[in-house]
């Protein structure tokens, strides 16, 4: 009998989901939990694994259209892979395994390509076909997937293709709340922004001196994000204004810090959050951040851990910014911007010296805070970082 696949609940408040892209087709065998399909709603990316192994019967709605909670999107047959394997890895048609046996090659190469874990395999074969690395193409599927029309534009384009095309393409959902929060912040607050620049220096001397240690003790690496983590807590403690929000005619304070931390996920920038950060260790927040990290590149961000938040950081320097004025996330006053680490000349002592600097940048909403406690606030994080002891002594 088969069974029906259906929209699964996502969260209390969500009644509508964007079918983003189905991740197999009719007729192709999958194994239990597999990834079926990418939801997609105004917070966030899941994806929909197959309850049992069998072959898919039919799929009901298409992707780009919507679909309500509890919808059936397709259905599917159990049983045993037809083509007798049982490595319960996917397999593919008739047609396409005829054609992927045609050079060993190729075939090698597709499936060289597919273990990567974010190259579909309809584009991992067309790549092969097109002697294309499949890595050399951008991705446009949930958590950038490369998918097959990818290959097929990417290939059009090295072969100078037609020139000028368009493609139209609706905004999914998040893109949709992505580009409606940003605007509603800009126009119900009253934005500033304020900078400052870290010495980098002390930093990297104690994760060098200490890094092996860390590892093996708590089996992740030491990085940057921590120590803002902690200077954040440190500076929030001290200007609580930082962390306040805005409710009608009222000023909320919190006597904890949910910092959320800004990830790329493909589909857009979700901030999941760190909960009562001022608790964890530096461990545990880089095991919190790597974990999130993960999770949102499998579309396993549950929405409760996109909620709430009292201070965002966002660090535009894994992508080699050098300095940029970020937005708050609204109801939150503050969010902290850390860029790219360069070396620059710096007068240290009377003497002209190279260091690795990163300038630090403060948006706030000025309707909360005034701003010589924006300013003190961005160098109590600026002192804490060029001499990260005080971190420790929490001074």
């Amino acid at each position: 009998m088969a069974i029906e696949i259906r929209v699964p609940s996502v969260g209390e408040s969500i009644s509508e989901v964007f079918i983003g892209e189905w991740y197999v087709k009719e007729g192709e065998w999958v194994d239990v939990d597999q990834n079926l399909v990418g939801l997609e709603t105004d917070k966030a990316t899941f994806d929909v694994p197959s309850p049992e192994a069998g072959v898919i019967g039919s799929v009901k709605i298409e992707a780009g259209s919507t679909a309500e909670i509890g919808d059936v999107i397709a259905t599917l047959n159990p049983g045993p892979n037809p083509n007798g394997d049982s490595s319960g890895e996917r397999s593919t048609s008739k047609a396409e395994s005829a054609t992927a046996s045609k050079g060993s090659a190729s075939q090698q190469s597709a499936q060289s390509a597919t273990t990567g874990g974010h190259v579909m395999p309809s584009a991992a074969r067309v790549a092969a076909e097109s002697h294309v690395d499949p890595k050399s193409v951008s991705g446009t599927g949930p958590g950038g997937r490369v998918l097959k029309e990818d290959v097929l534009n990417h290939v059009g384009g090295a072969d100078g293709g037609s020139g000028r095309e368009e493609r139209r393409v609706p905004m999914s959902p998040m893109r949709q709340t992505i580009a409606r929060r940003l605007v509603s912040a800009q126009k119900d607050a009253a934005l500033l922004t304020t900078f400052n620049e870290c010495d980098m220096s002390a930093i990297k001397e104690l994760r060098a001196e200490y890094q092996d240690q860390f590892v093996k003790k708590y089996d992740i690496k030491l990085g940057f994000m921590s120590f803002f983590v902690k200077a954040v807590i440190g500076a929030l403690n001290e200007f609580p204004a930082i962390g306040a929000q805005v409710e009608g005619t009222d000023l909320v304070y919190r006597n904890y810090c949910d910092v959320g931390v800004a990830i790329g996920a493909g589909k857009g920038l979700i901030v999941p959050v760190i909960r009562n950060a001022e608790r964890l260790s530096f461990a545990e927040v880089e095991l919190t951040i790597a974990d999130f990290a993960k999770r949102a590149r499998d579309n396993k961000i549950t929405l409760e851990e996109l909620e709430g938040g009292t201070f965002t950081i966002t660090n535009g320097g894994v992508y080699g910014s050098l300095l940029s004025t970020p937005i708050v996330n609204p109801p939150q006053s503050g969010v902290l911007g850390m860029h790219g680490i360069f070396d620059r000349p710096v007068a240290l002592n009377g003497e002209v010296v190279i260091r690795p600097m990163m300038y630090i940048a403060l948006t706030y909403d000025h309707r909360v805070v005034d701003g010589r406690e924006a300013v003190s606030f961005l160098v109590r994080i600026k002192e804490a970082i060029e001499d990260p002891t005080r971190l420790l002594l929490e001074v």
